[in-house]
Formats: C-alpha cells, sequence, structure tokens
C-alpha cells in the first residue's frame, strides 16, 4: 500500500520540478534585452575573432620590425 502514494509523491515532485524549471526559464528570458540581441548569423564566432587578433597583433610585429630595421 506505501508503493502507490510514493509513485504519486514522486509524480508530484516531478511535475512541481518541471514547472518551476519552465517558468525559470521564462523568467531568464524575458530579462534580456531583445533590441541588443544579435543574431547568430551575422556574429562572428570565437574561432574568427581569435584569428583577426592573430593577424592584427603579426602586423603589429611585422611593423614593430621594420621600424627596428630602419633605425
Amino acid at each position: 500500500m506505501a508503493l502507490p502514494s510514493v509513485w504519486s509523491e514522486m509524480r508530484v515532485r516531478i511535475l512541481l520540478l518541471s514547472v518551476l524549471s519552465l517558468l525559470s526559464a521564462r523568467l531568464v528570458g524575458a530579462g534580456q534585452d531583445s533590441g541588443n540581441v544579435i543574431p547568430a548569423e551575422s556574429r562572428p564566432c570565437v574561432d574568427c575573432h581569435a584569428f583577426e587578433f592573430m593577424q592584427r597583433a603579426l602586423q603589429d610585429l611585422k611593423k614593430t620590425a621594420y621600424s627596428l630595421d630602419t633605425r
């Protein structure tokens, strides 16, 4: 007899947990400013940022080496 009450208690807990997770997901989504979000298609990836940074660093090193050579 104790077994059905355990199952019903587990069902209630699972239902409560899923409702709380849905509410928290909505609260997190509502907290974001929709006007400042850039679509993923137009954002460069992290690797692209790293590549551009390394290119700029290499150009700076080349300029520094050139200026040292001319002195």
